[in-house]
């Protein structure tokens, strides 16, 4: 069985996610193949897109319980200096920790990442035709206080791998900085940024001499999660690989937030 999803090939967001996709695929169903096919991002394999929908929204992921009792860091500029993985624990298991790479990291220190994993997860709809393009204001899931009372969810902003929230997020030209205001009600694409996630752990963009620039490849032949580092950085030699390359900008005077800009596309390998 395949299941086929749209995709904007100019979004780095969008190319990382459907990395995502196989990557959860393959691990739900082991032996899923992945390829790109004019607009559209192509999976082969034992499951169907409801299916693999569901199950990333159900994520669980280790030190968050429910409950609605993690603490959060109240000061969103502190230093970027901790560094904490993010363990999945269903509907797979997984360790995340690609973001130990900084230049390719678009968040900042304090940005509450399991609580921006689960918000994002817990989004995206498993009944969507298009869940690259669901799109949404995402708040935290409903959970309860100590004494049984519902609390109120909070919003939360995404990481930024999207790039059409990217590409419109800088304060120059908004004229504010939006992660500061937390009443503001602002989209996202809660799939892109939760399969995003998940498919940079394999999946690194190839980076080129100027700091915080990347490139990244399609391809058109079904290939397995085993050999995808090699297709995303173009190396499989595939006539009909494309190129893309795109910057992780800094969008705050700060130097500290970043966001995926949209992808400029050069043809083949180089």
């Amino acid at each position: 069985m395949s299941l086929r999803v749209n995709v904007d090939l100019t979004n780095p967001g969008q190319f990382f996610a459907c990395c995502g996709l196989l990557e959860l695929a393959d691990r739900l169903w082991p032996g899923a193949e992945g390829w790109f096919e004019g607009g559209e991002f192509c999976v082969e394999c034992d499951g169907d897109l409801r299916l693999l929908l569901q199950a990333a929204s159900s994520t669980r992921i280790q030190g968050m319980d429910g409950t609605g009792d993690e603490v959060e860091a109240e000061n969103d500029e502190e230093e970027d200096d901790a560094f904490e993985p993010i363990i999945l624990l269903s509907p797979v298991a997984l360790r995340l920790d690609w973001w130990q790479d900084k230049s390719l990291k678009p968040w900042a220190g304090s940005m509450k990442v399991k609580l921006i994993t689960v918000a994002m997860s817990f989004a995206v709809d498993p009944d969507s035709i298009d869940p690259l393009g669901q799109t949404q204001v995402v708040f935290d899931p409903p959970t309860l206080t100590t004494t049984g009372k519902p609390k109120k969810p909070k919003k939360r902003e995404p990481f930024y791998f999207d790039s059409r929230r990217g590409a419109n997020a800088t304060a120059l030209d908004i004229g504010f900085m939006p992660d500061t205001i937390k009443t503001l009600k602002t989209f996202a694409h809660p799939a892109v940024e939760f399969f995003a996630l998940v498919g940079l752990q394999r999946c690194r963009p190839r980076p080129t001499d100027t700091p915080r620039v990347f490139d990244y490849f399609t391809w058109a032949v079904p290939c397995g999660t085993a050999v995808l580092p090699l297709a995303v950085c173009g190396l499989l030699g595939d006539p009909h690989a494309r190129g893309y390359r795109f910057e992780n900008a800094f969008r705050t005077g700060q130097k500290k937030h970043k966001a995926f800009n949209p992808a400029t596309p050069f043809r083949g390998s180089r």
